[in-house]
């Protein structure tokens, strides 16, 4: 009986409201006098081309071209990292090799439609921020599973490495430079700028290529990895700050600027070092022992990460520097740490 009486409830008030409804729309067309509608549909219309146009409309909002986009980025990448991989090579280097697939050097070239549709030019931004957001997380995992201890004993082997394995192909750059500024440089170029900035093509190591293929080799957590990582982010920081006196030399500005860029850069770091990191430590204390993080707690060490990534894309440097540092002063309690990557990875 009693389900009865549900049943006869949700009929008489759903039917009331509906009765209501009606009585408001019949109402309402009283109030449509010496008013025209050019987009209402009239009785000839052809309904297949009206289904038509609206799917066109929907396929051209910025969210569904950058899922489409998503999709066939994931497809291509799990294809190619999955034959790279067969071949022996590191997965990032078959993603690598779809990215220039899917751009304009291959199918971008042969199949001008296929740009147009996947990924037309006022698109691109928005795939670009979501890829910085989805490179950032990595980086902060990546910075989270490194081991201090290598960085407190190798950090003068680190910073040793990194700046020799920059001044080499940094010389040899400007080198090549001398054989390719009659063709390659602009009219408005000096020779000085463009071998600088050759040379610091030439030199900067692509840091989180480094760190996926350490973590994929299951050496991200190793002492070898963790020196190779170290030396890629002293690489990446001196190469910045290097950038920063180039751009400062070719717009002809003062020494002084690239000057600021390199202090606040050193400031960033001993702030997130000796500030940051102790207060995260007191924090941590209290879930030492807990296998669950409080809303308020994970909220915060993502605030950590956002704001040291928008601090270092401010100062000039790169983000992805910012969130590895990030994930480098968390707590370093292991089960801390452990709650957190598993959040990211999953």
């Amino acid at each position: 009986m009693r389900k009865y009486k549900n049943i006869l409830f949700y009929c008489l008030v759903t039917g009331s409201f509906l009765v209501l409804m009606y009585w408001i729309l019949q109402s309402g067309k009283t109030l449509e006098v010496n008013k025209t509608f050019p987009f209402q549909r009239t009785a000839d219309a052809d309904f297949l081309t009206n289904i038509k146009d609206k799917f066109s409309q929907n396929l051209g909002t910025p969210l569904a071209i950058l899922l489409l986009q998503i999709i066939a980025i994931l497809i291509t990448a799990r294809i190619f990292g999955y034959l790279f991989h067969k071949a022996g090579q590191p997965f990032v280097v078959g993603e690598i090799v779809a990215g220039i697939f899917l751009g304009p050097s291959l199918l971008g070239r042969w199949f001008s439609g296929y740009t147009s549709f996947f990924f037309p030019k006022d698109s691109m931004q928005n795939l670009q921020f979501f890829s910085q957001v989805g490179l950032m997380l990595f980086m902060f995992v990546i910075g989270m599973e490194l081991d201090l201890s290598v960085l407190r004993t190798k950090a003068r082997q680190a910073i040793i490495i990194s700046h020799a394995s920059i001044i080499i192909p940094y010389a040899l750059g400007m080198g090549l430079s001398f054989f390719l500024y009659e063709t390659y440089a602009p009219p408005n170029i000096n020779f000085l700028s463009f071998s600088l900035f050759i040379g610091i093509a030439m030199s900067i190591t692509a840091f989180p290529v480094l760190a996926r293929i350490l973590q994929e080799r299951g050496m991200s957590r190793s002492r070898l990895g963790g020196i190779a990582i170290a030396c890629a982010a002293a690489d990446d920081i001196t190469a910045w700050c290097i950038l920063a006196a180039v751009i400062s030399i070719v717009k002809g500005n003062s020494a002084f600027n690239s000057l600021v860029t390199i202090g606040m850069v050193i400031v960033y770091i001993l702030v997130m070092i000796l500030a940051v990191k102790p207060f995260l430590e007191k924090i941590s204390k209290k879930y030492a022992g807990k296998d669950v993080l409080s809303l308020n707690i994970v909220v915060l060490m993502f605030g950590v990460l956002i704001l040291s990534s928008y601090t270092t894309e401010v100062i000039g440097i790169h983000a992805l520097f910012g969130a590895f540092l990030a994930g480098v002063v968390m707590p370093s309690t292991f089960n801390f740490r452990k709650i957190l990557i598993e959040k990211i990875d999953h």
